[in-house]
């Protein structure tokens, strides 16, 4: 039982929810701990049921999704966010991953894909599709303003080729298997990684990467 991923699904539509927790269901690895209709239900239930991913609407009445990630960011760190998002919501989930967001996911997505996008996040990684990078990448090179790192230092290459391969959709495994290095060199380069580019997050890294042209 130790061994079983607990998730919880927030979305304000019964039938996401139900559609969800039926495919869910069908893993052995993962068990749904609840379902909740709103941020502000989310935020309770996490505090109950202690899942280790939480897939997470960002169009919500009451408490949306964006702030259940700020709130959810600041009090349970520990837990994976993955946000479920629509063709028409780009921005929205942007603002998702620097809120803190590990990942997300469309919500028409093929039940592998899901599965696949929930057993990362519970392990700190991310697995995003060619489809929702190139959706992430034309929104950044959309915007107009670049965010600023933290300090001045330049990736080295090692850590360009690094997150490069994370971006592709590579797990640390994936990573290190490419490069012809360690999972705990990969991790040491994505920590370097998170600090020169000020995030905190794989999915984060990717997404100011992007929006430097660093990808």
């Amino acid at each position: 039982m130790s061994n079983l991923i607990r998730v919880l699904i927030t979305d304000d539509h019964s039938i996401v929810r139900e559609g969800l927790t039926l495919i869910l269901e069908t893993a052995d690895d993962i068990v749904v701990v609840g379902e909740a209709a709103d941020g502000a239900e989310a935020l309770k239930l996490v505090a109950e049921q202690q899942p280790d991913v939480v897939l997470m609407d960002l169009r919500m009445p009451g408490m949306d999704g964006l702030t259940a990630i700020e709130h959810l960011q600041r009090d349970h760190p520990q837990v994976a966010v993955v946000i479920l998002t629509t063709y028409n919501e780009d921005n929205l989930m942007l603002r998702g991953l620097r809120a803190g967001a590990k990942g997300f996911l469309l919500k028409d997505t093929p039940r592998t894909t899901l599965l696949e996008t929930i057993q990362a996040a519970a392990k700190g990684e991310s697995l995003l599709s060619a489809d929702v990078m190139g959706r992430l990448m034309a929104n950044m090179q959309a915007e107009k303003k670049l965010p600023t790192p933290l300090n001045n230092t330049p990736l080295t290459e090692r850590e360009l080729q690094t997150l490069r391969a994370v971006a592709a959709g590579n797990t640390n495994k994936g990573v290190a298997v490419h490069l012809g290095i360690s999972e705990r060199t990969v991790k040491a380069h994505l920590t370097s990684v998170y600090n020169k580019l000020g995030v905190d997050s794989r999915a984060a890294a990717i997404a100011v990467a992007a929006q430097q042209d660093l990808l």
